[in-house]
């Protein structure tokens, strides 16, 4: 196990009516006005806008509002929240919504009290020294953002959907989660983040450190129980108990305490997010098509590893003297289940296009990078390897 420092001071209210405490929340961590910031119509159909604001009123905490999140959020609704919270003298930002909405607020509360471009910390021009407070209100469980270090935004000239370099500045003071808020969701939007939480905890798994059995053992029993609230919650979407193991694994899954002392590889995600800013597809969905084919593609550097996935986690039965091919079973088995989900796992499923690959490798180069993923470090043409096989998957 490597050297590590945890830091995750976010302040969790869970539960049915933990709603009721926003004001009081607020005013505990520093706010006195606030700006609500949220994605479509959804939080106003089921409720949960008239709950917050209503618990808001009753405090006596004043908003202003700032709705029309995007999939993907994009950079200029953030330019747009940070004029607003200086016109409106905002000193708290809480987010309504999943991780799109998370990420924006995120990104506001970055932008407020710095003089340039926001952007200049994405590209690394600048570091982030100070940020507006953030709470959240979860309504999709999937990002995990309500208790990460993180966020991504998409720029709208180009397309470019990057990330914040990881800064526990970005942390939410609090985040509540009230597992009834994730009940009228559609399956797909379902089955997308149970995936975004599984391909969180994948990436830490994968990993070249050595004597990692505490962790191991943490991300196996996630995914494990990710999968038995799958299966309860596809079968009866208005399941409490299921919702509630969901929506508290997706926080779990991306606050890094399956991630400590370990190396990281983190090329999946940073490949889908090149497939998320060609297409404008769902992260989740783009994260069924590149995962197994991430997979399959890195497998010959540490057979072993996959074979201990295909055996703790799905319950393969192990080859002793062909442990390869225990580690293409659970790779198998992986993608069973996205399917079994109602996930794409091709590109044909996903509505891309294999002739777009050029294309989207020009996203890649944009980055900069040398190469993606630690794990197994991936060049340019490692990457449109995993593309064409994630292409061609059946």
């Amino acid at each position: 196990m490597e050297n590590f420092t945890f830091y995750s001071p976010t302040y969790f209210s869970f539960g049915d009516g933990a709603e009721s405490q926003a004001a009081d929340l607020v005013r505990r961590f520093g706010g006195s006005k606030v700006l609500i910031h949220y994605g479509g119509g959804s939080v106003m159909r089921n409720g949960v806008y008239d709950k917050v604001t209503s618990a808001l009123s009753a405090g006596n905490i004043p908003f202003v509002s700032l709705g029309g999140v995007q999939p993907n959020p994009r950079a200029s609704l953030v330019y747009e929240g940070i004029r607003l919270c200086r016109a409106e003298s905002v000193d708290f930002i809480l987010a309504l919504g999943g991780g799109s909405t998370i990420d924006s607020s995120k990104a506001i509360a970055a932008g407020v009290p710095y003089d340039g471009d926001f952007w200049d910390f994405v590209t690394g021009r600048a570091h982030l020294s100070a940020t507006l407070p953030v709470g959240t209100v979860l309504t999709i469980s999937a990002a995990g953002s309500e208790g990460s270090n993180s966020c991504v935004i998409t720029k709208d000239e180009g397309m470019l959907k990057w990330a914040f370099p990881g800064n526990d500045l970005l942390r939410p003071k609090f985040s509540i989660l009230n597992p009834r808020f994730t009940c009228s969701l559609p399956p797909y939007q379902t089955a997308c983040g149970i995936t975004d939480m599984m391909a969180h905890i994948l990436e830490r798994y994968f990993t070249n450190t050595p004597e990692v059995e505490v962790t191991d053992r943490l991300c196996e029993g996630l995914l494990k129980a990710v999968l038995h609230a799958a299966g309860e919650v596809m079968a009866d979407p208005q399941s409490y108990s299921a919702r509630s193991d969901l929506m508290w694994a997706g926080m779990l899954a991306h606050n890094n305490l399956c991630g400590v002392g370990r190396e990281q590889d983190w090329a999946s995600h940073r490949i889908e997010h090149e497939l998320s800013a060609v297409y404008d597809c769902a992260h989740g969905a783009g994260l069924a098509v590149i995962m197994p084919a991430w997979m399959e593609y890195v497998l010959p550097h540490d057979p072993a590893r996959f074979a201990q996935f295909a055996v703790r986690v799905w319950g393969c039965e192990m080859d002793y003297s062909h442990p390869e091919r225990t580690a293409r079973e659970g790779i198998a088995r992986f993608r069973a289940f996205l399917r079994s989900i109602g996930m794409p796992t091709n590109f044909r499923e996903l509505g891309a296009r294999e002739e777009d690959i050029p294309k989207i490798m020009e996203h890649e180069r944009l980055k900069g990078e040398v190469h993606e993923g630690h794990f197994v470090p991936l060049g340019d043409a490692d990457v449109e390897a995993i593309l064409r096989l994630a292409a061609r998957s059946n």
